[in-house]
C-alpha cells in the first residue's frame, strides 16, 4: 500500500538521538521504528543496532507483539564478543523480568535469569578493565532472585538449586 522512505546518510545521527529521547520518553515503538530507518542505511550501525535491542526489550511484556526472538535478531550483527554476550544478557534478563510480571512460573523466570547470569559472567571476561557493566547486571538479578523467593529452579533440578544457593544466594 505504501512504501518507506529511505533517510539520507547525513540524518542519521539526529535520527539516532531522537531514538534514544523515544526510549526515554517510554515510546519503544518509535525508537525501534528509528533503528529500522536506520539499519536500512547502514546496516551496521552499532548504536542503532544496541538501541533497537533496547527497545524492542522494552517492549517485553506489554501486549506489544515483540518476543525474544525479536531481539535477538540483532545479536550476531554486533561487531564484538562482548557486546553479544553483554545484550544477550539484557535480553534474557528483561524476558525474565516480563515472564515474571505475567504470572508465569517461578522456574521458568528463574531459567531466563539464569541464562541472562551466564551470558554476564561471559562478558565480564572479555570487558576492559575499567567497564563493570556485566558486573552491575548481574547484582541486579542476584538481588531480584533474593527478592522474589517463588523464582527458583525446577524441583527436579536439584543439581542448579544446589548450585545456585551455594554461589550465587552467598
Amino acid at each position: 500500500m505504501y512504501d518507506l522512505k529511505p533517510l539520507s546518510r547525513q540524518a542519521i545521527p539526529a535520527a539516532l538521538e531522537k531514538a534514544q529521547r523515544y526510549r526515554l520518553l517510554n515510546e519503544p515503538r518509535q525508537a525501534e521504528s528509528i533503528c529500522r530507518d536506520v539499519l536500512h542505511i547502514d546496516k551496521n550501525n552499532a548504536q542503532a543496532l544496541v538501541t533497537m535491542i533496547l527497545a524492542l526489550t522494552d517492549q517485553f511484556g506489554h501486549g506489544l507483539n515483540v518476543s525474544i526472538e525479536h531481539a535477538q535478531e540483532a545479536l550476531p550483527r554486533l561487531a564484538d564478543e562482548y557486546n553479544r554476550a553483554f545484550y544477550a544478557g539484557i535480553i534474557f534478563e528483561r524476558w525474565g523480568k516480563a515472564q515474571l510480571e505475567q504470572g508465569a512460573p517461578g522456574y521458568a523466570a528463574f531459567d531466563w535469569f539464569r541464562q541472562a547470569m551466564q551470558c554476564y559472567e561471559k562478558a565480564e571476561a572479555l570487558s576492559a578493565a575499567a567497564n563493570d557493566d556485566a558486573v552491575l547486571r548481574w547484582n541486579t538479578c542476584v538481588r531480584l532472585l533474593k527478592r522474589n523467593e517463588h523464582v527458583r529452579p525446577r524441583p527436579e533440578d536439584h543439581t542448579v538449586e544446589a548450585n545456585f544457593n551455594d554461589d550465587v544466594m552467598v
